[in-house]
């Protein structure tokens, strides 16, 4: 069994070349649905890296008193 890309950037890599070889559709059969189970493992591993992230992000704002505060990315602050 292949080992995940350890950065998201190579997993991202890595899953540009997968699409690009299914893509082609010249795969034989077991070959695609291998590639294909790759795929989605690596969609599911960027997910997560994402998922990651966004909890790691926080916003600076200023308060009322001009001071700068740290405070969680809000899913509102994700739409804007």
């Amino acid at each position: 069994m292949k080992k995940s890309p350890t950065t998201f950037a190579d997993a991202l890599v890595a899953l540009e070349k997968t699409v690009e070889k299914l893509e082609r559709g010249d795969l034989p059969l077991e070959d695609a649905l291998t590639a294909f189970e790759s795929g989605v493992g690596l969609v599911r591993h960027l997910e997560q890296k994402l998922t990651e992230v966004e909890k790691r992000i926080e916003v600076l704002t200023r308060d009322q008193a001009g001071i700068f505060q740290l405070e969680p990315l809000t899913e509102e602050d994700n739409e804007q």
